[in-house]
């Protein structure tokens, strides 16, 4: 069964964080807060718990839809390709409730290689922020819920616990999650294109 710790948003333990990081690093699937809904999450260089990630989400992993969760847009061009326009709109609306779909980089690993577009993540959510600092690399991650619903039992951890307690290794309990995913937002094609509304003020794009 699952862990379940708690982390408080508004000043994360460095040393509950590690704790978080030493399951990652070791090919562990955790569940964790964000600024939207709690996100299904795991070391973006093990290819072992992206699979895992896949398959409980039942989908092939070079297929998949899945976030880069990031701590900033210092090292984002590892990872996509970004104009000075897209730069623009990602300094003015991160960190927040949104997910950028950008052309992707020749640095993406492996496993993701014949992607031609990532959707990027920078949470408003200190914990997430503290979890990508210290692990040094970005988190792969998917929201917890079934199909395109964001379900009641999804915002509570002892709940989450519960459902998910035996397919993730660890659960964060950052405190009630929302029930509102992120805003999509495609980059690819010149003018923004809103793909999935979601939490964030839409009329700034």
């Amino acid at each position: 069964m699952a862990e379940l710790i708690k982390i408080y948003e508004e000043n994360p333990s460095p040393k509950e964080i590690q704790k978080v990081v030493n399951v990652l690093k070791n090919g562990g699937l955790i569940i964790y807060p964000t600024d939207t809904v709690y996100g299904l999450g795991c070391d973006i260089t093990n290819n072992t718990a992206l699979e895992k990630i896949a398959q409980i989400k039942g989908v092939k992993l070079e297929k998949a839809n899945f976030s880069f969760i990031v701590e900033d847009l210092s090292n984002l061009s590892e990872y996509a390709s970004i104009n000075n326009q897209n730069f623009k709109i990602l300094k003015r609306n991160l960190p927040g409730p949104y997910t950028f779909i950008l052309p992707g980089s020749n640095n993406l690993p492996s496993v993701f290689k014949k992607k031609k577009t990532v959707g990027i993540r920078v949470p408003n959510n200190n914990i997430s922020k503290a979890l990508v600092a210290a692990l040094g690399n970005p988190i792969v991650s998917t929201s917890i819920k079934d199909d395109d619903e964001v379900l009641e039992y999804t915002t509570d951890p002892e709940l989450i616990v519960e459902k998910w307690g035996k397919l993730v290794d660890l659960v964060i309990d950052g405190g009630y999650g929302d029930n509102v995913a992120s805003t999509v937002i495609d980059l690819t094609n010149g003018d923004p294109e809103v793909i999935r509304e979601g939490k964030g003020d839409l009329s700034i794009f």
